[in-house]
């Protein structure tokens, strides 16, 4: 939990333990790993076979409750807004058990 107070205020990279891949700057947490999100957007990565563009779902303020968060990173923020991120195409995410 201490690695998240050197976060809060910049923009992270989320992934849920069902496969979403979420970004948002992180505006606080709590001690069960529950995060809230600014100007957060969900990034929906198709595979080349479906034909569809990638896409960015607009969701604003969310919360992540701590047992759906799997990963937690810091964003590149300059790399990220160098990437067009509706012709990126790959593999889902796989869920996790626990």
């Amino acid at each position: 939990m201490s690695q998240l107070g050197s976060y809060q205020g910049k923009r992270v990279c989320i992934i849920t333990t069902d496969g979403r891949y979420l970004v948002g700057n992180l505006a606080c947490y709590d001690n069960t790993t529950n995060l809230v999100l600014n100007n957060t957007v969900e990034r929906v990565i198709r595979s080349v076979e479906e034909g569809e563009p990638s896409a960015e779902v607009p969701l604003g303020l969310y919360i992540v409750r701590g047992e759906n968060v799997c990963v937690v990173g810091l964003v590149d923020e300059a790399l990220d807004a160098s990437i067009n991120w509706t012709e990126v195409k790959g593999a889902p995410i796989g869920t996790t058990k626990h």
